[in-house]
């Protein structure tokens, strides 16, 4: 059997089918929308799980461009008159598709794991199950591919299922709504999309689908083996099971994955030495290039009376909405890692560490204004706000006016005022303007 696999992996149309599946999903994962799996190997995961968009379509047409081997060949009256069994025959062939299919898809995310094993560290078991139900994916459609060209062994099968199979996907959410959970059972793609640092994927939800992908496989096969209309009418029962199953198995709940958060992903990691920098075990591998940056920052608030003595990741998520404990003594700072792997901007970490220091607690109605905070980080820093400190230029243009004008005053009285929007962000009782004012 090892002999006629390894002869099926030659002479079909797996290797090309696997080195499409490789190119195509390389070129997705560093081109399409940029390198947006940076933060770690779930995003990832996810990613390439997004990108079955059109990798799965591939696989669907390479298996329908398959089957019509024998149709090619002029064999299958041939192959009809010999006493050995169809299913003996097309199995060599289904396990050399999957193999292909598999390996290209793989070794695709290998080529993103090269990309950020330096930084990468938190790899939870989701990776591995969300990767896994990618493959299964795949070998479904590889499959199917085979069934439908197998009974409509024509040129444009091939082409017409990709179209199809591309078609089907992009619909799906739209059939199901408004029950978004439905489009999570059959659709691999849905909701793979802008994974955060501490994003998951609920294992139900996963397993769910593995049942559905799974049956849809064993379908293929019952039709790839069939020798007459019943065995093909019996394909629809594993089906008919597999979705009901996996209905059954996917909790009813919209938005189930874009709302999952890993909190394991949000736990702090930190420094063994003092001043204390903590960072989310997301990003524990950058924990070496924070740290001189954001005790860079700390040194800046020493002019703070009672200012911040440690610094930790802000792990803030707004879907859902968590907010990490709430120390006085500690300036969150936000990390952002960019298409390389590394800190975006690890220059700015001093001065975004003393934006930290002008926060306000969570829930609170008066807390400091972005121009305030801004002006007032830019004025403990030593020097002028720059563009992308903010995402809006007009809130910058303004703390830089703000900066100028504390800069113009005697260094006691722009430190008063300094302090002053300080005690005002932690007591929330801060008001727009406060640092353009007259010393309190």
């Amino acid at each position: 059997m090892i002999r006629v696999l390894g002869i099926e992996l030659r002479r079909s149309a797996a290797a090309g089918s696997a080195l499409v599946l490789l190119v195509v999903g390389v070129l997705l994962l560093f081109f399409a929308e940029g390198i947006g799996f940076a933060d770690g190997w779930l995003q990832l995961a996810m990613a390439q799980r997004l990108y079955l968009a059109l990798l799965w379509p591939l696989a669907l047409a390479a298996g329908a461009w398959q089957a019509r081997r024998e149709h090619r060949s002029n064999v299958a009256e041939l192959f009809a008159s010999t006493p050995r069994p169809t299913a003996q025959r097309v199995v060599p062939t289904l396990g050399a598709m999957a193999l292909a299919v598999a390996c290209g898809y793989l070794a695709a995310g290998v080529a993103g794991a090269l990309w950020i094993i330096g930084t990468a560290r938190y790899l939870p078991v989701s990776v591995l199950v969300v990767t896994a139900v990618g493959v299964l994916a795949l070998i479904a459609a590889v499959w199917v591919g085979l069934a439908v060209g197998r009974l409509l062994p024509s040129l444009v099968t091939a082409p017409a299922l990709g179209v199809a199979g591309l078609a089907l996907l992009l619909l799906i959410p739209m059939a199901t709504r408004p029950r978004g959970w439905l489009a999570l059972v059959f659709s691999p793609i849905y909701e793979m999309n802008m994974p955060g640092a501490w994003a998951a994927v609920p294992g139900r939800a996963s397993a769910a689908q593995a049942v559905w992908l799974a049956a849809l496989a064993v379908a293929a096969v019952l039709l790839v083996t069939s020798g007459g209309w019943r065995l093909r009418v019996a394909a629809l029962l594993p089906v008919a099971l597999g979705a009901a199953l996996a209905v059954g198995l996917m909790p009813h709940e919209n938005r189930l994955v874009t709302d999952a958060i890993d909190p394991v992903a949000r736990e702090l990691v930190c420094t063994r030495d003092e001043p204390r920098v903590c960072v989310s075990r997301a990003h524990s591998g950058l924990l070496a290039e924070v740290t001189p940056r954001a005790r860079e920052g700390l040194a800046l608030l020493r002019k703070l009376p009672g200012g911040p003595v440690a610094v930790h990741e802000d792990t803030t998520s707004y879907v859902p909405e968590i907010h990490p404990p709430w120390h006085a003594d500690v300036a969150l700072l936000r990390i952002e890692v960019g298409p390389h792997g590394h800190l975006r901007d690890d220059e700015g970490v001093p001065a975004q560490v003393a934006f930290g220091a002008f926060a306000s607690p969570p829930g609170c109605s008066r807390s400091a204004g972005w121009t305030d905070r801004v002006a007032a980080a830019a004025w403990l820093a030593g020097r002028e706000p720059v563009a992308g400190e903010t995402d809006d230029p007009e809130v910058t243009g303004e703390a830089v006016q703000v900066w100028q004008a504390l800069r113009q005053l005697p260094a006691a009285e722009a430190q008063a005022r300094v302090v002053a929007l300080r005690r005002a962000a932690l007591a929330c009782s801060a008001t727009d303007g406060m640092l353009s004012r007259a010393t309190p």
